[in-house]
């Protein structure tokens, strides 16, 4: 289709898109199984908990949040790795101790063994047609009352995470640590995919002289190579507004250019050389944040003429030159919660609190106008957004939860959980993006959960969590189902002597592919400084 012209620049004045969101229909009632929604800020969004300067604590903070691994992220080419002797933490490993009997499926993992001897025992129990645990990494660090991991990032045969005061990259071989970056202070943000080139942009907090008490700001700024682990470019953003609150962020990356918003800021960097490209202009409107991938998406709160509360805005923007390129106009009343497609626009939409709130979904056509409303009926959609977990802001495209296959205009989404023996179950639904029909609803397998991750080979990659400990002989792993449904078809199975050790991965960010499947704790907190030592953080599945 072809795009409406290009406008002034970011924020400027702009005629709205047809096709506004509500015209096909109010959205429909659903209900995301989260906790209770944050103080309110400006425009009513949600405001990030108050800490203390220089502390840690488990948060739930601004806007919600979108398609994480729905792109494609691949995981470097070749045979990934063979369960190595060292223990896969950011010390210096001991030798790993095979215990004589194999860990029972359900049992409660022993953390007192190595990973590397916990991941031999798993291997031990594993069946036929049972994927191998390549390594398992534990946290050996020790954080100040918990700690939020960013990433994972996979560049080459490295995977890297930032983590507290560090950002550190490991062999996807046998997960031996090959560079560690130390940082003079906290990482507070950072892009959930980087640039093609293995490069990534992260936030780090800065506190000003004038009143070292307050709470930092997230407003310094360090490229790192990814490959390498060394340190590139940095820079401070300027605090020109006094009233701004560069402390919870959204960063997220487009080709070349990174952008990092906040509550009232919105800048973006070149990430090659660390040119600023733009900025927010003169204006009444609010970025709460980016969208990266092909295509930038921004999420956009402009002030209403009802008092407290605001109208939002989807626009596309030229990451580049910060021209807003077409803009959609959200049904009043409504909030962006997440962008589970950027290419088409898929964007999923709360109104009211996060919990006995109503959840909707918008298809937009790639020039921004109103395609359709997936009407869910009873099956409300969820997305799992790890972000949510950490004491940091949130991106917006680091959801699990939907899937878009572009081919058969397919959308297949997850639905609630619902309550299943001591774990959980629930649906996927698939949709017309065209019509906004249900085609058909698949069951996950009892007190398991799937979660679309994205479309490859025609067919949706679902990760499937491990059921609770009273099942016996069955695993995790990753799942496809077609644009038909069916019986979903097992792609990589977890051995079902991991299930205890996996189901420690509490709401994990997943990656999968080339055949191998990668987990990642996105936050680390425990009730003993001992606990959060031993907490496992990643684990690796792959012949």
């Amino acid at each position: 289709m072809s795009q409406p012209p290009p406008q002034q620049g970011f924020g400027a004045p702009y005629e709205p898109r047809p096709g506004v969101y509500g015209d096909q229909g109010q959205p429909q009632p659903g209900q995301y199984g989260y906790p209770p929604q944050p103080p309110t800020a400006p425009y009513g969004r949600p405001q990030p908990p108050n800490r203390p300067s220089g502390g840690r604590s488990r948060g739930r903070l601004v806007g919600l949040v979108a398609a994480v691994l729905a792109g494609v992220l691949v995981i470097g080419a070749g045979v990934w790795f063979v369960v190595g002797d060292d223990d896969g933490s950011d010390d210096k490993k001991p030798l790993a101790r095979e215990s004589a009997e194999p860990e029972q499926p359900g049992a409660e993992p022993d953390r007192k063994k190595t990973p590397a001897a916990e991941a031999a025992e798993i291997n031990k129990g594993r069946k036929e047609g049972e994927a191998k645990v390549r390594w398992i990494q534990k946290n050996g660090v020790d954080v100040p009352v918990g700690a939020s991991a960013l990433g994972p990032w996979i560049t080459g045969g490295i995977v890297a995470k930032a983590m507290y005061r560090t950002v550190s990259g490991y062999s996807l071989e046998d997960g031996s640590q090959k560079w560690s970056l130390r940082l003079p202070t906290d990482v507070c943000a950072a892009p959930t995919r980087p640039t093609a080139d293995g490069k990534i942009v992260i936030g780090l907090l800065t506190e000003t002289a004038a009143n070292p008490d307050a709470d930092a700001n997230c407003d310094k700024l360090q490229m790192i190579d990814l490959a390498t682990g060394e340190a590139g470019w940095s820079v401070t953003i300027d605090r020109v507004v006094t009233h701004d609150l560069l402390r919870y962020v959204v960063m997220a990356i487009s080709g070349d250019v990174v952008t990092i918003a906040g509550l009232g800021r919105a800048e973006a960097y070149r990430v090659s050389d660390g040119k600023h490209l733009w900025g927010k202009p003169p204006g009444p409107c609010e970025v709460e944040g980016f969208a990266g991938g092909s295509v930038m998406l921004a999420s956009v709160h402009c002030p209403s003429q009802s008092k407290g509360e605001a109208d939002e805005e989807v626009r596309r923007v030229d990451p580049v030159t910060g021209r807003t390129l077409w803009t959609y106009k959200v049904r009043k009343g409504w909030n962006v919660d997440a962008f589970h497609s950027v290419d088409p626009p898929v964007i999923f939409l709360r109104k009211g609190p996060l919990v006995g709130g109503k959840s909707a979904i918008a298809v937009l056509n790639d020039d921004g106008t109103f395609r359709s409303q997936p009407v869910p009926g009873g099956d409300a959609p969820e997305g799992r957004c790890p972000g949510r977990e950490r004491q940091l802001g949130w991106n917006l495209d680091i959801c699990m939860g939907a899937a878009v296959d572009t081919d058969t205009d397919t959308l297949y989404v997850a639905t609630k959980h619902r309550s299943a023996g001591r774990s959980s179950t629930n649906d996927v639904v698939a949709f017309d993006m065209s019509t906004g029909k249900k085609k058909w609803k698949v069951p996950s397998p009892a007190t398991q959960t799937l979660m679309p991750l994205r479309v490859e080979g025609g067919k949706a990659l679902m990760y499937l969590s491990p059921p609770d400990p009273k099942s016996k002989d069955v695993g995790g792993g990753i799942m496809a189902l077609g644009p038909q449904g069916g019986t979903p078809q097992p792609i990589l199975r977890h051995p079902a002597s991991a299930a205890a050790t996996e189901r420690a991965f509490d709401e994990p960010i997943v990656l999968h592919a080339d055949g191998r499947s990668l987990l990642m704790l996105p936050h680390v907190l425990g009730e003993t400084d001992e606990e959060e030592m031993e907490m496992r953080t990643m684990i690796a599945f792959g012949d």
